[in-house]
């Protein structure tokens, strides 16, 4: 059997996710899976409605707090503002769209933490590549 976890430990354990459907197996943990699918649903209903996340649960002392730690894809789509869709019905959707320099600025200085590049412009080309 595998050792016990250290309710004191700090764990962080990432998810993708999408708007409907929370897929968390956190049993080990010792937590509430419907307390935490209740919990990510609510912090990605904000600003995340309907797209594609990754999520980053701190677990410690069976506490769970939820990050949404956006890809480089979500924020563009979102610049796009197309309308929402249902992503259990419409498959391969093809974003098209314009959006302007400022957004992928913007875009840029977001993801600048979890980008390998050295400087702005670096991620301004890795989020024109997504």
């Amino acid at each position: 059997m595998p050792p016990k976890l250290d309710p004191s430990q700090v764990v962080d354990v990432y998810v993708q996710v999408t708007e409907g459907e929370v897929g968390v197996a956190i049993g080990p943990l010792g937590l509430s899976p419907k307390k935490i699918r209740e919990d990510i649903a609510k912090e990605i209903a904000k600003d995340w409605k309907g797209l594609r996340v990754m999520v980053k649960l701190t677990v410690q002392n069976h506490q769970a707090k939820v990050f949404v730690v956006p890809s480089a894809a979500a924020p563009v789509i979102k610049a796009l503002k197309e309308p929402e869709r249902d992503w259990k019905k419409t498959k391969n959707i093809k974003h098209n769209g314009n959006i302007s320099l400022d957004d992928v600025i913007e875009i840029a200085k977001v993801m600048k933490p979890r980008s390998m590049a050295k400087d702005l412009s670096g991620i301004v080309k890795e989020i024109l590549g997504a």
